[in-house]
């Protein structure tokens, strides 16, 4: 067997075992969590009082403006100077859910901007209060839209996560960098950690493919039956 092959058959258990243990993890919570943020801020925009809406696009323009790198170093470096200490995975699941929720709040605002006023005349014709209708009637309509700008998002995540090995969560690529300090083939180790997030990448975004294809099978039966 060639070395190189060898080297990568063995360093594979290590770089997926990262993968699960972290890289998934800090994925799904970060966008759960940075989803929901994102929804808040969205509706604090669209509906909320000056202040608050204020206030939102404020948070949105500063994530937006700046790198995700230097907001994971604000975070894990930077605040323990004002006595807020954080662990590594701590730090960068706020990071990446402040960033995740910043971006998704604005795809959100679209596709909720999207829905037409009569659909909130509909439902108000029936009897239903604001949050009825956004529950009941927006928030559907607008969530088959969100599908692939927000599948987006998360396939985007996937690979984002990589950063956190700048503050040393022990995640999949940072796995591969202990690899590399210990058998010196850079080369090597950084492209199977490449074609690790590659297949991860094609298998969601395949998944993607197929939600959008039952949200557009739903979306007609529903414009079928109207």
């Amino acid at each position: 067997m060639p070395h190189w092959l060898q080297l990568m058959a063995e360093s594979l258990p290590t770089l997926l075992w990262a993968g699960l243990i972290f890289t998934i993890p800090l994925t799904l919570l970060s966008f759960v969590f940075g989803l929901a943020l994102g929804l808040v801020t969205a509706v604090a925009r669209l509906f909320g009082p000056a202040p608050i809406a204020s206030i939102a696009r404020f948070y949105v323009w500063v994530i937006r403006g700046t790198p995700l790198l230097v907001q994971l170093f604000v975070i894990f470096y930077g605040l323990p100077s004002l006595g807020i200490l954080l662990d590594a995975f701590s730090a960068a699941l706020i990071g990446f859910t402040l960033n995740i929720g910043a971006y998704s709040s604005e795809i959100i605002r679209a596709v909720i901007s999207s829905v037409s006023k009569g659909q909130w005349e509909a439902a108000y014709s029936i009897g239903m209060n604001w949050r009825q209708a956004m529950s009941r009637t927006i928030l559907p309509q607008a969530g088959r839209v969100a599908v692939p700008p927000l599948s987006n998002t998360f396939i985007s995540l996937v690979k984002d996560t990589s950063l956190a090995a700048a503050i040393t969560v022990p995640e999949l690529f940072q796995a591969a960098q202990r690899i590399v300090a210990t058998t010196y083939e850079p080369l090597i180790l950084y492209i199977e950690a490449a074609l690790i997030y590659l297949v991860l990448s094609s298998v969601l975004s395949a998944l993607q493919v197929r939600l959008e294809r039952r949200f557009a099978r739903y979306g007609g039966m529903l414009e079928a039956n109207a």
